[in-house]
């Protein structure tokens, strides 16, 4: 039957067999899947939310050594969580799984769920992750909806609209989820097959994502195979690679050579830009820190103090002043004489968030002792002190560096410390 023939139920459905098979020998080694407890998976999936897979073998295994157990988690301070994620970004991810960590040891004993609707009640957990979880850790028949899948099947079935539509996404879950239904458990592909692509040894394994007894396929490995084809093969930027791709026989948008036009690139809308001064103020020994309000971009973390626009070193010199004698709750005030403050100009920085860009002036700026010598009440070292701008603590660079996360918005500047 010609592909324009099939109907779109059809390509659903046909492509999970060509899909779990291509996986047997093409799955990528990833660390997640050498042992997919469902605790191993929901820490992965987390972290690979809008992150390269290469950026988070790293943090993966660091924070699994610190953190083995929800428990372990659950009990983890803050600061901490925020330190083993420091670099990975969208730090509301670590705040959720340390929430979620709680009601599980509260309520089911630190054990993850073994249904989609409970792990979808679960701070942080969506669709996507649910439906990982609930496949990969316990062999339930339910689709992993992301990004890739999305433009899988959108070229599969050459949709031509714009796949982030939340109808579209509903859409492939629904087909997805019927496909699952028909093809899970009673058909089998041939041999057992491993989370690492091989043959499964004596057909060992069960609902973890692996092989059954039986060599049959689960719909964990079906998941995990149509990520790795839309990470690998059905490439979002460039042209895809079609000749080696299982569904090409499958394919409508290959078809009818509509590969490059499919998914549709809706127009990108400019993100503004904020200019900010960037103030490493030190001592000599410390650094002053400063902790973001609760709420908003970055709420809660640690941060260089920061001040809106861009400063001249003037500017910078008077900022300092008063930064430092609210931080170190100094009587009077110092005038930024550039004796007392002496500002450096640093590399200017930018970074670019999902929704804004901020481009970074720095300056470190040295506070040297008063005129006469005479000592400055100062912040207790790393116990940090509240003023009427927030909370400040001074570090030494060992501390910054082993105790407290700062935001990747802030790295070029750390790196210039």
């Amino acid at each position: 039957m010609a592909v324009s023939d099939k109907t779109e139920a059809e390509l659903y459905r046909d492509s999970v067999p060509a899909l779990v098979f291509w996986y047997a020998y093409n799955a990528r080694v990833l660390p997640w899947r050498e042992d997919p407890t469902p605790y191993h998976v929901w820490i992965s999936e987390i972290m690979l939310q809008q992150t390269r897979v290469e950026a988070v073998r790293g943090y993966y295994d660091r924070f699994l050594s610190e953190l083995p157990t929800v428990e372990a988690v659950a009990n983890a301070p803050e600061d901490r969580l925020i330190k083993l994620w420091e670099g990975l970004g969208y730090y509301s991810r670590v705040r959720n799984i340390a929430k979620a960590a709680r009601l599980l040891c509260e309520h089911n004993g630190g054990v993850l769920p073994d249904d989609y609707d409970s792990l979808r009640s679960l701070p942080g957990i969506g669709d996507y992750t649910a439906g990982a979880i609930a496949s990969i850790a316990y062999g339930q028949r339910v689709p992993a909806v992301d990004g890739n899948v999305l433009r899988v099947y959108a070229r599969l079935t050459a949709y031509r609209e714009d796949i982030r539509a939340e109808s579209f996404k509903k859409h492939v879950r629904k087909m997805l989820t019927d496909a699952l239904e028909a093809g899970f458990p009673d058909r089998t592909f041939g041999k057992g097959i491993t989370s690492e692509g091989n043959a499964a040894a004596e057909g060992k394994t069960t609902a973890d994502g692996n092989a059954t007894a039986e060599g049959k396929a689960t719909p964990g490995q079906f998941n995990q195979a149509v990520m790795d084809i839309g990470a690998t093969v059905c490439i979002p930027n460039g042209k895809p690679h079609c000749d080696v791709c299982p569904l090409a026989h499958l394919c409508r948008a290959y078809a009818e050579d509509l590969t490059e036009e499919i998914p549709a690139k809706p127009a990108k809308k400019a993100r503004p830009v904020q200019k900010k001064t960037i103030l490493l103020i030190t001592d000599g020994e410390r650094v002053l820190l400063h902790r973001r309000p609760e709420q908003g971009l970055l709420a809660g973390l640690w941060e260089f103090p920061n001040l809106e626009g861009h400063l001249t070193p003037e500017g910078a010199r008077k900022a300092a002043a008063e930064i430092w004698n609210e931080a170190t709750q100094s009587r009077g005030t110092d005038e930024p004489d550039s004796c007392r403050y002496q500002a450096h100009r640093l590399k200017d920085c930018r970074h670019v968030f999902s929704h804004v860009e901020w481009e970074m002036r720095g300056y470190r700026i040295c506070v040297a002792p008063g005129a006469a010598g005479e000592t400055r009440n100062c912040l207790p070292d790393t116990e940090g002190t509240k003023a009427g701008g927030g909370e400040y603590v001074r570090v030494t660079a060992d501390e910054l560096e082993a105790e407290f996360g700062l935001p990747t918005a802030f790295k070029g500047f750390k790196l210039q410390l």
